[in-house]
């Protein structure tokens, strides 16, 4: 039983080995040909479901409708009763509180139904369920080194992801499946050398537009393990 357990162990250093002799764009590229094979992320135009559970609030359903082609994004949120959203048409904004635009500001400051926070969420939104495919957007600086990350005990391929000034200042790392090149971790910081920022536990997968996204996506704090929350996705075609 030793022996075979050594000739296992063996057998995974030497794929991970083989595998961290690709470069960075390489690696890009699998993760990439494994969540879009038929590269769909570019004309994607569809609807999907997140619910969010978090540990002191009431579950929050929102519908997301993303055209990347025409720039097209729309966001409604039900929460406690309420319904509300934002809708962009390129840089347009428009927002909607119980299927009326006439919303007051204390109604705007309650349900936080700024244009400003229209942009902050379709931007996490797109990004989040773009990846990995936005790690090739314009202003993403992709270290050139593959590394070998142990995380919750078990050994991924890693790919750091930085920003250019104006673009983004958290820096990104994204563990990848040795063998499949799926991606199963997300963890950001603000500034590592503090140890800030969050991970990301992703399970199971759900085919959107020929896309494979993450079916769930579990939030942690990097710096104590403090559970944040579960997002769960779903094809709005079901």
């Amino acid at each position: 039983m030793r022996y075979l357990t050594f000739i296992l162990t063996l057998l995974i250093c030497n794929v991970l080995q083989a595998q961290t002799a690709l470069s960075a764009d390489e690696l890009l590229e699998r993760t990439i040909n494994f969540h879009d094979p038929n590269g769909q992320w570019s004309t994607f135009n569809s609807e999907f479901v997140v619910r969010m559970e978090t540990p002191k609030s009431e579950d929050r359903t929102s519908v997301i409708a993303l055209n990347v082609p025409k720039q097209q994004f729309g966001l409604m949120v039900e929460q406690n009763g309420n319904q509300f959203g934002f809708k962009f048409e390129k840089q347009q904004c428009t927002t909607t509180l119980n299927g009326s635009s006439e919303i007051s500001e204390e109604q705007r400051k309650e349900f936080r139904l700024t244009c400003d926070r229209g942009k902050i969420m379709r931007d996490y939104y797109t990004y989040l369920y773009g990846l990995p495919m936005k790690i090739k957007d314009p202003g993403a600086v992709l270290d050139s080194k593959v590394q070998t990350k142990t995380f919750k005990g078990k050994e991924y391929l890693v790919l750091k992801v930085s920003y250019e000034e104006g673009v983004g200042n958290d820096v990104w790392y994204f563990y990848f499946d040795p063998e499949t090149y799926a991606m199963v971790v997300y963890q950001f910081y603000h500034d590592e050398s503090k140890g800030d920022g969050e991970y990301i536990l992703l399970q199971g997968l759900e085919g959107v537009n020929g896309i494979k996204m993450p079916k769930t996506r579990a939030w942690y704090y990097n710096k104590d393990d403090k559970y944040l929350g579960t997002d769960i996705l779903s094809n709005k075609t079901e």
